[in-house]
């Protein structure tokens, strides 16, 4: 063989390997789901969006979904490449509604909602593999995604739990105990969103969700990794 084809065949495996390691599946336990972070480009503002969710991270984030509205296609492709390459597959990392781009980027997953594409198109478009989160407001949501897309789904993102500024016009909240009916009653691992933060966190960890999710609990904070440490904190005090 010749040394430019040596050199081509080298290339081409390290860009299989470098592939394979971005979508490697860490773990589809409801523990990877234990402190899931939605990130939220305005608040990250004073760090930068790629230093707080490294930051995070360091913290003890376990999972991380690139959300931004007000970008467009090429902007979050372009976040998403980024976010992914500093992540450097430590977490899974998905999108926001945005399955195409996920799979362009080559991202770990999209997390999708009742009004965006179905959950049988999105599985189609990213893989047998890839992660695909739903979010549920309601036990007939739930009983719907039970019926007809469970083998298709890894996890359901439960919320709003309490009334949150970050989604504006947002279902009704669920409050505590609705939230721990919807995760007893899933089939799937469960994380909880909307309005969860540090004075409230606990709560949420001791109901049966796998895991909360927050925003401006780590993106507006000065120190995102001390603030995922006090929010772990918080589920260790649960036990």
């Amino acid at each position: 063989m010749t040394s430019a084809a040596n050199a081509s065949n080298t290339i081409d495996t390290q860009h299989q390997t470098s592939s394979a390691h971005s979508n490697a599946v860490i773990d589809k336990s409801g523990s990877a789901l234990k402190l899931y972070l939605v990130t939220d480009r305005v608040m990250c503002q004073k760090l930068g969006l790629i230093e707080t969710v490294c930051e995070a991270i360091d913290g003890g984030v376990t999972f991380v979904q690139l959300r931004d509205k007000q970008a467009d296609d090429e902007q979050l492709y372009q976040m998403a490449c980024e976010l992914k390459e500093a992540i450097a597959g430590r977490v899974p990392l998905v999108i926001n509604d945005k399955v195409h781009i996920a799979k362009k980027a080559n991202l770990d997953g999209a997390h999708i909602g009742q009004g965006d594409l179905s959950v049988t198109e999105a599985r189609q478009i990213l893989g047998p593999d890839a992660w695909l989160g739903l979010s549920i407001n309601t036990l007939s949501q739930l009983q719907h995604a039970h019926d007809h897309h469970l083998n298709q789904l890894d996890y359901f993102g439960l919320g709003p739990v309490f009334a949150t500024d970050t989604k504006p016009n947002h279902a009704r909240p669920l409050s505590i105990s609705g939230l721990d009916n919807l995760a007893q009653a899933s089939l799937l691992p469960t994380v909880a969103i909307g309005g969860i933060h540090l004075n409230n966190a606990r709560k949420v960890y001791q109901t049966h969700c796998d895991g909360i999710a927050v925003v401006s609990a780590i993106c507006a904070s000065d120190q995102p990794k001390l603030a995922a440490q006090n929010l772990l904190q918080q589920h260790f005090l649960a036990q």
